[in-house]
C-alpha cells in the first residue's frame, strides 16, 4: 500500500511546525536542538516522498546530505551545550544572550 503524497506532505508539514513551536518556546538548550532535529527530519521525509512521487534520485540524494548535515549539528551543538552547562551550571537559553570569548 502506498501512501499518498499529499498526505505525506502534511505529514512533514506538521513534524516541521512541531520542531518548530519546540524550537522556539523551550528554554532548554536540548530541547531546542530536538526541535532542529525534527524539522530537519520532516525536510528529509518531504525530499524522500518527493523523490518517491517523481521518480528522481535528487530528493534521496538530498535526504542523505540532510542526514550528515544533522549527525555534525548534533555533534557540535551537544557540545557546545555542554560546555556552556559546565561553565554556568545552567542549560537555558536565556541566560546565554551575548556569549563572548
Amino acid at each position: 500500500m502506498i501512501v499518498p503524497f499529499g498526505h505525506v506532505l502534511a505529514l512533514g508539514v506538521l513534524l516541521f511546525l512541531t520542531g518548530a513551536c519546540g524550537a522556539m518556546v523551550r528554554r532548554e538548550l536540548i530541547m531546542v536542538l530536538i526541535g532542529v532535529e525534527v524539522m530537519l527530519n520532516a525536510a528529509v521525509l518531504v525530499f524522500v516522498a518527493a523523490a518517491l512521487h517523481w521518480g528522481q534520485v535528487d530528493g534521496q540524494i538530498f535526504a542523505l546530505f540532510i542526514i550528515a548535515v544533522a549527525a555534525a549539528e548534533v555533534a557540535v551543538g551537544l557540545a557546545l551545550v555542554l560546555a556552556a552547562r559546565n561553565r554556568t551550571g545552567a542549560a537555558s537559553r536565556d541566560q546565554f544572550s551575548s556569549l563572548r570569548g
